[in-house]
């Protein structure tokens, strides 16, 4: 498999990432991006000039973008997933890949596939096991599909951690939303956990506590981290989790816990938007972002 001209549809952290990352790779000899933000006023200039910097062409739009591309990489938002397969789906090249890497449930992977297949093209989904940031283009990914062995075996190739688990299409998926389901409602509980600790005086007793239950985890570096990221990234959380409440709905269970973790993830990015952070910084103890939910109660001069 060679597939030298690769466009990422996204420009975000995600997208950012991954076209640093590939441009240099042997046997790569284009990398593109098409977002909505390269036609957005507000953005559009900081956006384009980033492109350009790093030798990034921007494209005008999703179909210049796939009609330029032997690769499309999806790297969206968890809601957006099955819109940008409809959209790609009707300017991808027969015989193209299109790899997924959104968070989305194994039922919408399916039906994004359907779209790609009907169009020539490979559709190839993944599972990224972890957050991209620390890893960048080396994040742990699991692939599933037809074309799964071959594309990670290329990967591979560049340096990726990309690894085929099924032909199946929807088993990564779900490895990736169960595992979500864990570890962003580690985060949720952290969150509400924590501030409230914060707001009776009493978390230098829990913390304490936390650690001798589970002594392997460093509870105040990881409750800082999980704050940073939930605040810089509550929105796309939030709807992660939605797809994880609908894998657990497709297995036949009601998700109780996936929903109350989308919506605590939410309800931070709402905080976050209206401003309850601003001036605490993505390194800020999490003492600070604490403080910072509890300042924007109504009543918060009558809380304990």
């Amino acid at each position: 498999m060679q597939l030298p001209r690769i466009g990422l549809i996204g420009y975000g952290e995600v997208g950012k990432i991954f076209c640093l990352g590939l441009r240099s790779q042997p046997g790569v000899t284009a990398v593109g991006a098409w977002d909505l933000k390269f036609i957005r006023d507000d953005v559009r200039g900081a956006e384009l000039d980033h492109a350009a910097l790093h030798g990034v062409q921007a494209h005008a739009s999703a179909r210049e973008l796939c009609e330029a591309s032997d690769l499309v990489i999806s790297a969206v938002t968890a809601s957006n997933t099955l819109a940008v397969a409809r959209e790609a789906a009707q300017h991808l090249r027969a015989g193209s890949v299109f790899l997924d890497l959104n968070s989305a449930s194994p039922g919408t992977k399916q039906q994004a596939a359907a779209l790609i297949d009907a169009a020539g093209a490979d559709y190839v989904e993944a599972g990224v096991m972890t957050s991209v940031p620390p890893y960048g283009i080396r994040v742990p990914m699991l692939l599933g599909g037809r074309q799964a062995a071959a594309l990670a075996a290329l990967l591979g190739g560049w340096g990726l951690d990309a690894k085929p688990v099924s032909e199946k299409l929807g088993v990564a998926s779900a490895i990736k939303m169960c595992r979500s389901v864990m570890i962003k409602g580690l985060e949720a509980l952290v969150i509400e956990s924590y501030a409230t600790a914060r707001a009776y005086g009493v978390e230098d007793h829990v913390l304490p506590t936390l650690a001798e239950t589970f002594p392997s985890i460093d509870w105040e570096k990881q409750g800082a981290y999980f704050f940073s990221r939930v605040v810089q990234h509550g929105q796309r959380r939030a709807e992660e989790m939605r797809e994880s409440a609908n894998t657990v709905r497709e297995a036949g269970f009601e998700p109780f816990m996936a929903q109350a973790i989308a919506d605590k993830q939410q309800w931070v990015a709402d905080q976050a938007r209206g401003g309850v952070f601003a001036g605490v910084g993505p390194s800020a103890a999490w003492q600070a972002y604490a403080d910072g939910l509890l300042a924007a109660r109504p009543d918060a001069l009558q809380k304990p």
